[in-house]
């Protein structure tokens, strides 16, 4: 007979109920944004919204245009203060 699994893992919110981000709807914003393809950032960007959920405004410090040829290479130089909103 196997132990049951302990190990707590996934998205849950403050009262302790497991959240599905399959679930959450996506704002238009990340599908055109570079990192909503990038595995790496999937928890962030997941975060992200999570927190943001039934707000009227979406805003996202992290967001970089796919269809900006230059973002990636001028990432690191960008001004902190900057953010997009949807």
């Amino acid at each position: 007979m196997s132990e049951p699994d302990d190990t707590i893992s996934g998205f849950y919110d403050d009262d302790g109920t497991k959240i599905d981000p399959n679930l959450m709807g996506k704002p238009s914003l990340c599908t055109t944004c570079k990192k909503d393809d990038d595995i790496k950032e999937e928890m962030f960007c997941t975060l992200n919204r999570m927190d943001q959920q039934g707000e009227d405004e979406f805003k996202c410090d992290a967001y970089v245009s796919k269809y900006d040829e230059d973002a990636m290479e001028n990432e690191e130089t960008t001004d902190e203060d900057e953010c997009i909103s949807f």
